[in-house]
């Protein structure tokens, strides 16, 4: 571990200028948002399980340091989103420009400049969904590691993919995720959290029926019977339309509950 630690905190401080003429704003990102969630991932081992090679005292300066690292990464990543905005601003405007050019050297030669066709974006053409942004790749991981069985590094990603990405298209299923991940080590009342978190978050979303039935389950470990069964029902309630799965669990959990 703190070999691992340090091994990351010395990557980082490293990372080369050797290859940053190389890099797009897109891999300087990317590696930002990876570089933080594997820092994250260590930052939820040393709390939860401690290091037999480390002291308190090393741990405790480990974390410390970790939660800094991550915290400046976080502020680089911003100043690299502002960096993309003025890129993408600099491409439109001088797209827009090339195209008022191309439009007035037609009329000046007689052509109909209507006729022209769209003006190439300066940098080309490449289709944003080719791309897997660092977003789709940070949920992608935690995803892995969701459905392989590993609860405690899937915890950590999505901590830190909800961290970096509060808000994204992805935040809801993240939340409903990050459930799975802590009742499976069976830390229920952060499940609980999780769960209704991503439930308010889109109430009409995917997802919200499948966290109202882990907040129900979470609910129940929790010696919290009756609200446990109150959730469960307003599942069908809220969403008459769910699928024979949900459906299917409901029963079987609402048996197991002994509800009403």
């Amino acid at each position: 571990m703190f070999k691992r630690v340090y091994g990351l905190i010395l990557v980082l401080m490293l990372a080369g200028p050797v290859q940053a003429q190389e890099m797009t704003l897109d891999d300087i990102r990317g590696d930002i948002a990876v570089l933080s969630l594997q820092l994250e991932a260590l930052r939820m081992e040393l709390s939860s399980t401690g290091s037999t090679e480390l002291s308190a005292r090393d741990a405790a300066s480990a974390l410390v340091r970790i939660d800094e690292i991550n915290a400046d990464l976080r502020a680089a990543l911003g100043r690299v989103e502002t960096l993309e905005i003025k890129v993408r601003q600099v491409i439109e405007d001088g797209t827009r420009r090339i195209g008022d050019i191309e439009f007035r050297l037609t009329e000046l030669e007689g052509g109909d400049a209507t006729l022209n066709a769209p003006t190439t974006p300066l940098g080309g053409t490449e289709s944003q969904s080719d791309v897997i942004t660092p977003e789709r790749q940070a949920f992608s991981d935690a995803k892995k590691a969701l459905e392989s069985g590993d609860g405690a590094a899937a915890a950590g990603l999505l901590a830190a993919f909800l961290g970096n990405f509060p808000d994204g298209p992805l935040s809801s299923e993240a939340r409903f995720m990050q459930g799975e991940a802590l009742a499976m080590q069976g830390d229920f009342q952060n499940a609980a959290r999780s769960y209704l978190s991503g439930f308010s978050g889109a109430p009409d979303g995917t997802f919200a029926p499948r966290s109202l039935f882990g907040l129900s389950v979470s609910l129940f470990q929790l010696g919290q019977g009756e609200q446990a069964c109150l959730t469960l029902a307003e599942i069908q309630i809220r969403y008459p339309n769910i699928d024979e799965t949900l459906s299917r669990d409901i029963i079987e959990q609402r048996g197991a509950m002994a509800c009403p």
